[in-house]
């Protein structure tokens, strides 16, 4: 099949997927998994930079286990309600890895970390449920470098990324669509960032995503013949691989031919899949516990002080927003989509509710406020809701303005821009460029006065029975007074003004 021949829709009639996902996601620790070295950006640091005789596998070193990144492996597999094994067992999984020195990995195997969990993602079709079948701790490889000068092909590793915390999450073979798969990984991703493990960073590699895919008659109870896509480190291009690669198996079943089990990688630039290698069993790789590490112990009190800290999960966090705030499921969606939006929205309300009622500022206003006009600001600037200088507190203060009148929407709008270039306070813009709304009655009957004075022929235009004439003279009225006039006094005398013209 062509590159262009398929969409993430595509399906041979007859026949349905049958994925299982891995995701390999590295732990934000400071030191590596079995070692000291520290753990840096490897697209950043100078290569070999951070690396001792413990993970360039140097003879007669010893591993010893980075109680952190258990820590950090309980916290995910305590969200992801697994039953966390009290004794789990590394292993030695022999593959040969050009960019790990000790030619094996130590990960775990028959005794993982944590099993039997679940992750809820919602995907157009509604709520799905995808069971979660192993959570375990192992370390990652280094980083491979294919340099072609002059005919001269050769290969370079760099070892900082070497022994570097990964936590492998592997559901059960329970998705079925190239945009459920999508949405799962988007969820688990939200679930990292929020319990502070992963940085979700995919473009630097610190989340993979590996779908193992097969393909069966619709209907069918027997599982086809599955292939692994490798490494892909991007949402589109995870959805992308997957839809080609169902189409692809299906179209193979189709034509009476036979899937072959085997790896592939994703060509981004052709859009097709690419057979790597023949695909191992377990057995290939020869796991046997590794002798240099005792059994890990989780004590149950440990595991209970790490379940007791939990952050809210965003799941439940959107559910909240939902039923106390009263926002939207897609409102409550978008601000919990990254934590410390979240966390900046209700920052937001705690400041408003300690000096507005909730009647003049609500909920529903701040998350317009945060996901609409800030939003765009941020996303124009490239700048993050962390490092922008409209802190909560002031963005409060500038909607408590705007519920009490002292300024109108086009001032609050314009106040916030610049409470976005400069940290400026709002009450300190509104005084040095005079943006105080004008709300006292007389003042504005005698601009609206002036404008009706001014501008007979549209007034009897107006009293002609054109009325759209008034939202003109509306206008004109908000210009005289320098746009900083309360609208809604405006539009009531001016109603007024023009209501009593019609009766004389």
């Amino acid at each position: 099949m062509t590159a262009a021949a398929f969409s993430a829709d595509d399906a041979v009639i007859g026949y349905e997927a049958v994925i299982g996902l891995e995701v390999h996601a590295e732990l934000q620790t400071r030191s590596k998994m079995f070692c000291a070295c520290q753990v840096v950006d490897s697209t950043q640091a100078e290569p070999n930079r951070y690396v001792c005789p413990v993970c360039a596998g140097m003879p007669g070193m010893l591993p010893v286990v980075n109680q952190k990144a258990v820590e950090f492996g309980l916290r995910v597999a305590l969200a992801l309600e697994c039953t966390v094994a009290p004794t789990s067992i590394f292993a030695r999984k022999n593959y040969f890895y050009p960019d790990l020195p000790k030619g094996y990995q130590i990960s775990q195997y028959e005794q993982p970390l944590a099993i039997n969990g679940k992750l809820v993602i919602e995907t157009s079709g509604g709520e799905r449920t995808i069971r979660i079948r192993r959570v375990h701790l192992e370390e990652d490889t280094g980083k491979l470098t294919h340099v072609d000068e002059t005919g001269n092909a050769h290969s370079l590793v760099d070892l900082n990324r070497a022994g570097v915390p990964l936590l492998e999450i592997v559901t059960e073979p329970d998705l079925h669509t190239a945009e459920e798969v999508r949405v799962y990984a988007m969820t688990l991703r939200l679930l990292l960032r929020c319990l502070e493990v992963n940085s979700g960073d995919m473009e630097k590699g610190v989340m993979r995503i590996e779908p193992n895919i097969s393909v069966r008659r619709a209907g069918s109870r027997e599982l086809g013949t599955r292939t692994e896509i490798k490494n892909l480190n991007s949402f589109r291009a995870l959805e992308r691989a997957t839809a080609y690669e169902i189409a692809r198996q299906s179209e193979v079943l189709a034509g009476g031919g036979k899937v072959v089990q085997e790896t592939r990688g994703w060509d981004e630039a052709r859009n097709v899949t690419l057979i790597q290698r023949t695909k191992e069993e377990a057995e290939d790789y020869r796991y046997f516990p590794e002798p240099d590490l005792p059994p890990l112990q989780a004590p149950p009190e440990w595991v209970e002080q790490i379940r007791q800290v939990l952050p809210e999960l965003p799941r439940a966090r959107r559910q909240r927003f939902e039923q106390e705030y009263g926002l939207s499921t897609y409102d409550a969606g978008v601000l919990v989509s990254e934590k410390v939006t979240a966390d900046y929205f209700e920052t937001v309300l705690e400041a408003v509710m300690r000096s507005l009622s909730n009647e003049q500022v609500n909920a529903k206003q701040a998350a317009n406020w945060i996901t609409g006009d800030l939003f765009a600001l941020l996303n124009s600037s490239g700048t993050s809701i962390e490092t922008c200088r409209v802190r909560p507190e002031a963005l409060a203060r500038l909607l408590g303005m705007l519920a009490q009148g002292d300024v109108n929407q086009p001032s609050a709008k314009s106040i916030l821009s610049e409470m976005f270039e400069s940290g400026a306070a709002p009450e300190a813009i509104v005084e040095r460029r005079g943006l105080r709304q004008v709300s006292d009655s007389g003042q504005i009957a005698g601009l609206v006065t002036g404008v009706l004075q001014a501008n007979p022929e549209q007034v009897a235009t107006y009293l002609g029975g054109k009325e759209g004439v008034a939202r003109w003279l509306f206008g004109q009225v908000m210009r005289q007074a320098g746009g900083k006039a309360n609208p809604a006094i405006v539009q009531q005398e001016l109603e007024r003004q023009l209501n009593a013209l019609k009766d004389t």
